[in-house]
């Protein structure tokens, strides 16, 4: 039986609200906490990388710091990222549906 208290939760929460207080004009994300990993505060964004990429500025978290994969037979892409702010671990994650290729008639390429 987990016996972290809400207490436990105390960085990510904290970290919570001094991310309003500094940046309480960005789109608002997915946040989710949990007493499996208490030190973490996930930040999600779903359907748009602008609003993933604004938070990672906001954040300064360096580019190359992002990791991209797709799941779901690759219709999805996703973009993790992890830093920290006011003493808890931040994890950024965007996903957004890959676009669909459109098909291509037989006989349809360039002619020299």
């Amino acid at each position: 039986m987990n016996a972290l208290t809400l207490s436990g939760l105390a960085a990510p929460l904290t970290a919570l609200v001094a991310l309003d207080a500094k940046f309480s004009h960005l789109p608002a994300p997915c946040v989710g906490l949990s007493p499996t990993i208490p030190e973490r505060l996930e930040l999600s964004f779903h359907d748009d990388l602008g609003e993933f990429e604004v938070w990672r500025e906001a954040l300064n978290i360096a580019p190359s710091a992002v990791v991209h994969r797709v799941q779901q037979n690759g219709r999805t892409r996703v973009l993790k990222a992890h830093g920290r702010f006011a003493g808890a671990d931040i994890e950024l994650i965007g996903f957004t549906p890959v676009p669909e290729l459109e098909p291509v008639s037989v006989g349809s390429g360039a002619v020299s």
